[in-house]
């Protein structure tokens, strides 16, 4: 039978996500909700839309977030956790708005959030947590009295997050030429970001030099790259690069971009390359056009044999990892003491976001903090 007292005091969890178009005629709408307020040409959104008119204008990531979604209900149904999973996008439908409104005639009244990114960063947590406070916001102008929402902790070093991407590097590694595995190299690639966002990534201690967004990211790479030693047997040189860079040419991102990275390694006589994407959670746009579209046609122009680890995607222990974090969560609101999974060296990840936490550009409420307005 569930047992309803583990999830107390929640009664439902959201999958909250950045959401994507789901064919041709969604691409310049749904990039306009991502660009709002920013003044950007549409002109410019036609150039960065072609990508998606390569793929039919359909971006992978709902489809991949309803398998995610199946995927975290069989886990909670197997293991008697009796919670209800609702989903909801920043910039496409399904709208958070209309899924909170959801959830408050549903009669939730407390929601853990798992956001599908896993480091700390401005755009990776802060500002889903403007637009929970924004949501909650219209909500309450039409009268309703939205649940209130915890968003879970990061979960960068958590076992079920590091190693299936450990497990892919394996599997990539050994679907390159036998005579150019050995000497292969691995490239942990993420979401390159303003030098200056990053800097101020994490609680304001870590903030400078790369802040908690390359920290982490550091600590994943090195957990990951010690776990295929273990596995094969042979130390594979590694290094933390970018990719998907946007914004201002002149604006400093964070550096080396992928496929430089390709040609520079190609240079120095390296035999292979597996392309690790370990700061995304599924194959989304990003890895689709970025890496195996973008980058695998720099490593056939260059000769270089490359190969692309896969993301976590909808793997079992991803979805335990899921379970465990609100059961871990749970707890801590009940005051009961429960292990709280890391790996590596930074340990598990703040509950509350503390004031000063990636910081915006121009402040803006924010929910699910310790400068939240819901309390």
């Amino acid at each position: 039978m569930p047992d309803e007292s583990a999830t107390s005091p929640y009664d439902a969890l959201l999958l909250l996500s950045f959401g994507g178009p789901e064919g041709p005629d969604d691409v310049i709408p749904f990039l306009e909700n991502v660009t709002r307020g920013r003044g950007i040409p549409r002109e410019r959104l036609k150039e960065v839309g072609r990508h998606y008119y390569l793929f039919d204008g359909v971006s992978p990531i709902n489809e991949q977030n309803r398998v995610l979604l199946a995927a975290l209900r069989e886990d909670f149904a197997g293991h008697g956790v009796d919670l209800p999973v609702y989903w909801g996008n920043r910039n496409w439908a399904p709208y958070l708005t209309d899924t909170l409104r959801q959830l408050t005639a549903d009669g939730r009244r407390r929601v853990a959030v798992l956001a599908t990114s896993a480091y700390a960063s401005y755009s990776g947590c802060r500002q889903y947590r403007e637009n929970l406070a924004d949501a909650l916001a219209t909500l309450t102008e039409e009268g309703l009295t939205p649940p209130k929402v915890d968003k879970l902790r990061h979960y960068f070093n958590h076992p079920g997050f590091v190693r299936p991407m450990a497990d892919g590097v394996v599997a990539a590694l050994a679907d390159l030429p036998e005579d150019v595995r050995a000497g292969a190299h691995i490239a942990f690639t993420t979401h390159s970001i303003p030098t200056a966002a990053a800097d101020t990534s994490g609680p304001e201690p870590a903030h400078g030099d790369g802040g908690a967004y390359v920290a982490e990211h550091l600590d994943v790479a090195r957990l990951v790259a010690e776990a295929v030693r273990e596995a094969t047997g042979e130390d594979h040189p590694w290094e933390l690069v970018y990719q998907s860079r946007s914004g201002a040419p002149g604006t400093p991102w964070l550096e080396p971009d992928i496929c430089d990275h390709l040609e520079t390694l190609h240079g120095k006589g390296v035999s292979a390359v597996v392309m690790a994407p370990i700061g995304f959670v599924s194959d989304h746009m990003e890895v689709l056009y970025d890496l195996d579209t973008e980058a695998t046609a720099k490593a056939a122009e260059l000769g270089l044999p490359v190969r692309r680890s896969p993301t976590v995607g909808a793997d079992p222990r991803f979805a335990a990892a899921v379970r465990d974090l609100v059961l871990e969560r749970a707890a801590a609101e009940r005051g009961e003491p429960r292990e709280r999974c890391a790996l590596g060296t930074l340990g598990p990840s703040h509950d509350v976001c503390p004031v000063g936490c990636c910081p915006a550009r121009t402040p803006r409420p924010a929910a699910a903090g310790a400068d939240s307005p819901y309390a």
